[in-house]
Parts: structure tokens; sequence; C-alpha cells
């Protein structure tokens, strides 16, 4: 990349510039598009010129406010399909924004990075949000001081294999209603409410790579009933594998009875609860921290 050939090139007066886009998605798939009448090879990725996708202005400001703007194009299967779209591959995608000289695309300079948000679909075209780098400021950081766990099963802080064999299971799925409930045979060596609060993934089909959260973990007869919280938005066939893995609750009981993991616990059990933050000093009523129940006592 040459950015001081770009800016030579514009100060001249008479320019050959255009705009690219790049989408890399979180399942690794990488598009590239621009807005000029051929396709382009822009920082290692092929732009294309049929897709029909084109940009507002930027808006940039100074400081931590967020960059926004919007991205506009026609579905196609060949670009962007409706059917991603909907199944979620493209949320939270990464984008960068190219301006290129298209007589000698070597030379760009990026204009934005960030990520998608928000996308609406009118008819044969969407619409996408593009939200810059300080949006991620816009996240709550810290810990935050509860009673129940804070961490994620399975991650650095929680410290748990999930890998080991009780806690997660693969299995061909028999019946899928809706992409939200699903019901599967040769599952009944788990207790019910096992994997409730657990990841579903779906390992192959058209749905390969999507992930759900699970609701309800029930054995009904012959069958294993597990239902999501929100459906998977893409087709799932009778026979395709999904891996479901065990799901926690939060609290101390599942983290020392289910799991073992007590010493990397990440919740406070012992804070006063609200009762007792919201009350004052009466003689001959306890006042230990713990909640009242009744007519005062402990």
């Amino acid at each position: 990349m040459t950015r001081e050939a770009l800016f030579s090139h514009l100060e001249t007066g008479s320019t050959s510039v255009c705009r690219s886009w790049v989408i890399r998605r979180r399942d690794g798939v990488v598009l590239g598009f621009t807005d000029h009448d051929r396709d382009l090879v822009v920082d290692g990725v092929t732009c294309r010129a049929d897709t029909g996708m084109t940009a507002r202005a930027l808006q940039q400001t100074t400081g931590l406010s967020v960059d926004n703007t919007e991205a506009f194009g026609a579905l196609s299967a060949s670009a962007i399909a409706e059917d991603d779209l909907v199944a979620g591959r493209f949320d939270r995608a990464e984008v960068v924004a190219y301006l290129v000289n298209w007589a000698n695309p070597q030379d760009f300079l990026i204009q934005f990075r960030g990520n998608l948000g928000e996308i609406s679909r009118v008819g044969g075209s969407f619409k996408a949000e593009l939200r810059g780098l300080t949006d991620l400021l816009n996240r709550p950081h810290g810990m935050a001081y509860t009673p129940g766990c804070s961490a994620v099963l399975g991650d650095s802080r929680c410290r748990f294999d999930l890998g080991q064999p009780g806690y997660f299971v693969e299995v061909a799925v028999d019946s899928a209603e809706e992409g939200r409930v699903f019901r599967i045979r040769n599952f009944a060596t788990f207790d019910d409410r096992w994997f409730e609060g657990g990841r579903l993934e779906v390992i192959n089909g058209a749905a390969a790579g999507l992930i759900g959260v699970v609701k309800i973990d029930r054995q009904e007869g012959e069958l294993r009933r597990v239902e999501l919280w929100q459906s998977i938005r893409a087709d799932i066939q009778p026979g395709n594998t999904v891996r479901i893995q065990a799901g926690c609750d939060k609290t101390t009981v599942t983290c020392r009875a289910k799991f073992a993991n007590f010493l990397n616990f990440r919740g406070f059990p012992h804070i006063p609860g609200e009762d007792w933050l919201a009350s004052y000093p009466v003689p001959g009523r306890p006042n230990g921290g713990a909640r009242r129940v009744g007519g005062g006592g402990v």
C-alpha cells in the first residue's frame, strides 16, 4: 500500500478513485465489493463490481463518539444472500472501507474500520448499519458484584474444560421444528435439564456453524426434547449433527455439585440482600445480612 502515492494523485485535481468494502464474517468467509465498473483487487481481496452495493457518506468524529455510516445493496445468491442475512451469518462481521485509485489499485487508503450493526431487509435489498471501533467502548467493563457467577462457562475465568466426557454430546437430530425445537434419540443417559442454559451448535448442513442457547431439556418417552430460546434461522434437516454442551445456572450449588469447579466460582454469594441494605437498626430484630422472612425473622 502506498498512501503517499494516493495523496499525490488526489492533489492533481483530476482523479480516478472509487470506494471499496471488505466484509469478513465470523465464520471466516471474506467478501469484497466496489462501486467501480470492474472488479478490483484491494489489499489482497477481490472486490466485485456487479453486486450493486453502495454506501452513504462516512460520518467520522473526533474523541470517543461512535463513527456511523450505512451500506446498501441488492440481495443475490452470488453476493449477499438473503438466507445468510436471516441466519445471522453477517451479524457483527468486520467491515473495512477503502478509498482506492482504480487505475492503480495498490494505492488505497483505509477510511473506515468497524463492524456491521443492525441489518434490515426491504424487498430484494438490504440496509446495514456500520459501527466504528469506538462502539466497543460502549460495552460495560469490569466486574459486577452479584450473588451469581459472572464468568461464562468454559472461558478463561471459569477454566472448566467442556470437552470432558459427560459435559457434551454430538448427536443427529430426528426432527427440528422451526429451527427451535429438536427431538433426538439415544439421549436418555443424561438427567433431565442437564443441558438447560447450555449451547447448541449445528455441525453440518445448511445451518453449520450457527449457535443457539438451550431453554428446555427433557426426556419425553424415547425422544429427548431440546428447545432453544431463539430459533436458528436456517434450514435444519433430520440427520444433521448438533453438538450440545452442558448448561450452568451460575449458582454455587451447580458450580460445586455439577462441575466440581467451586474454586473458580466468580460470584459473591454472601453479599447482603436488599432487605438488609434498606433496613435500619431496630431493638430485638436481627440484622445479620440475611433475607428477612415473614414478620421480621431471619
